[in-house]
């Protein structure tokens, strides 16, 4: 396939806003990035979007508003590139994850494909999980192949770990690729620190920095069966309950959250077939100093650092994904590996909606 512009369109786990990115490929290589943006949802939209987290839909009205949001945000990131409309190929629309569950093979995003390309007179491509669930993959991590492709040029092994609402590493040396949830990564913990303190995450570690861990809670929520499965393997932003932290002050409970997130991330080592010699993170987790911090001590020797140490867009590094793998899709190309989510065969996936002509 020829070089082509495509956007991507990212709403994570922590859903607080939407992440958009302009980047030219040919679904293999990645020759240029062009604009990225994020644009954060309006409080009282959040609350009510959040409310639908866990359920297997949303009112019309919701994915609706959802939708438009999205295709403002194309036209926002577009109106600050030096491309016009016409010289956009595709959208990769992610959509937004409701609910997860891939053992009972089902996947859940929201999003009206069609009507965000009729708003945008671009061609979609969404549902990008469902076929890999389908077939008996756990359909996520699905960045990896992406982020191959970005470290063509980079010695390994490597390890390329996003620290967002959930954690997951990618394992690339050479041609050898592995990926995996590694656990909660900032959910829980912004989660904890919006409930006890009405804020929307620990900046920089700093409440955490000065609480205690509390080990006997550690040790409980460490005590998951999820951590001794063989990878490929995945979770939902559900998995995990702060229930056992009850009885914790502010600060005692983001140190403990702050230390499982990094215990998991360590524990991530033992699944992997070489000890990787760099760790580059990206995703929210990664502006935690703390977090960083307390990573790097258990790595030892291993350098830990964000992924703009190499030049990568740690904010739009998932955006970006998915206008790869939607010009992947057009392509005809895997989407997903036995390695990157258990699928038995490379799987192709993504729905293509095509824009009405007006």
């Amino acid at each position: 396939m020829d070089m082509v512009w495509a956007i991507g369109l990212m709403s994570g786990t922590s859903m607080d806003g939407i992440d958009a990115a302009l980047i030219k490929t040919d679904g293999v290589h990645v020759l240029e990035h062009g604009t990225a943006i994020s644009i954060p949802y309006e409080p009282a939209f959040r609350s009510r979007f959040q409310a639908y987290l866990g359920t297997l839909s949303a009112p019309d009205d919701v994915i609706d508003t959802f939708t438009d949001l999205n295709a403002d945000a194309v036209h926002q990131l577009v109106d600050r590139s030096n491309l016009s409309i016409e010289e956009v190929s595709i959208i990769g629309f992610h959509g937004q994850t409701l609910f997860h569950d891939a053992p009972n093979k089902l996947t859940v995003q929201i999003g009206d494909g069609q009507r965000l390309a009729d708003r945008c007179q671009i061609d979609v491509v969404n549902d990008f999980r469902s076929a890999d669930v389908a077939a008996g993959g756990q359909g996520a991590p699905f960045a990896p192949l992406y982020h191959q492709a970005l470290a063509q040029n980079i010695d390994g092994p490597i390890a390329v770990l996003n620290l967002g609402g959930v954690g997951n590493v990618t394992y690339i040396n050479g041609d050898e690729i592995l990926a995996f949830d590694t656990g909660p990564a900032s959910a829980l913990l912004d989660d904890w620190v919006r409930e006890r303190a009405g804020i929307a995450f620990d900046e920089g570690g700093k409440i955490a920095e000065i609480g205690r861990v509390d080990e006997t809670t550690l040790k409980a929520l460490l005590d998951h069966s999820y951590f001794g499965k063989t990878p490929p393997k995945s979770l939902d932003r559900d998995d995990f309950s702060k229930s056992p932290l009850g009885h914790l002050s502010l600060e005692d409970g983001a140190a403990t959250l702050t230390a499982f997130t990094v215990k998991t991330v360590a524990l991530s080592r033992d699944h992997l077939p070489i000890v990787p010699r760099r760790w580059l993170v990206t995703g929210g987790g990664r502006h935690n100093t703390l977090m960083m911090q307390k990573i790097q001590a258990e790595m030892g020797t291993a350098l830990v650092e964000p992924v703009e140490s190499i030049g990568w867009r740690g904010d739009e590094l998932e955006a970006e994904a998915f206008a790869f793998l939607a010009v992947r899709s057009r392509a005809q190309l895997p989407l997903s590996l036995p390695t990157t989510t258990g699928v038995p065969t490379p799987m192709m996936g993504g729905v293509f909606y095509e824009k009405a002509v007006i």
